[in-house]
């Protein structure tokens, strides 16, 4: 199949879900991950309706951005974590970073955006995964950064982003995807801004959205198999 017909399909699968859940189907934003993959899939997804992209790599997706920088509306988010290092190139490449999971990223985030004159989205990722190859914040730690956040002028906290364990039963990522929305929940008293979760991918998107998601990372679905670099 066709990515054009992949992302009718998901879109389809999309607005069954949200039927049956009693919820809008524009309340769920469908990112395409292309991390991996050539610029041209991005192009030919484009060229199909989608407007949102999720990159994993700073310097992967700066090699590709030359090639997408006349794509009226698409929007990159950075999915991947971001080294500190990388913050100043991430505020130029990208409109969002959901993956912000330090008060020293976000304000070195804040100060590149603030030389560039933009104000930047961002999502905080919190670690609810025991597995040492997750990244993210501590859920206890949550509520310290927001008020934190909250000093910042060119950074702006809109939700929160998880990634539970790889399973092949969609089901084991319910719990996860049910803390997140807990957490967001709580967060909101004291921050109504934070209104957005990131969860869900090929294998649970249905899951995540039946659990209150605002956006699924979906790659593999979208675009086939990821072709690895050696």
């Amino acid at each position: 199949m066709s990515i054009a017909d992949n992302l009718a399909n998901l879109h389809e699968r999309i607005a069954e879900t949200c039927r049956r859940v009693n919820r809008a189907e524009s309340d769920v934003a469908l990112m395409a991950v292309s991390k991996v993959h050539p610029v041209e899939v991005i192009l030919e997804a484009y060229a199909a309706g989608q407007r949102l992209f999720g990159e994993n790599r700073v310097q992967e997706f700066q090699e590709k951005s030359q090639h997408v920088s006349e794509l009226a509306d698409a929007r990159f988010h950075l999915i991947g974590p971001l080294q500190s290092n990388k913050t100043n190139r991430a505020a130029e490449l990208f409109d969002s970073v959901d993956t912000v999971d330090s008060l020293k990223i976000a304000q070195r985030l804040n100060s590149a955006a603030a030389t560039l004159g933009k104000k930047m989205p961002v999502l905080i990722e919190v670690k609810l995964s025991p597995e040492e190859s997750k990244h993210g914040l501590a859920p206890e730690e949550l509520p310290g950064l927001l008020t934190a956040l909250e000093t910042l002028e060119s950074v702006k906290a809109v939700g929160l982003m998880t990634v539970p364990p790889w399973s092949e039963d969609a089901e084991t990522a319910r719990p996860y995807f049910r803390e997140l929305r807990r957490l967001r929940d709580e967060a909101q008293k004291a921050h109504p801004a934070i209104t957005q979760l990131s969860m869900g991918m090929s294998n649970d998107f249905v899951v995540a959205i039946e659990e209150g998601s605002t956006c699924v990372r979906v790659g593999t679905a979208l675009f086939g198999k990821r072709e690895y670099p050696t």
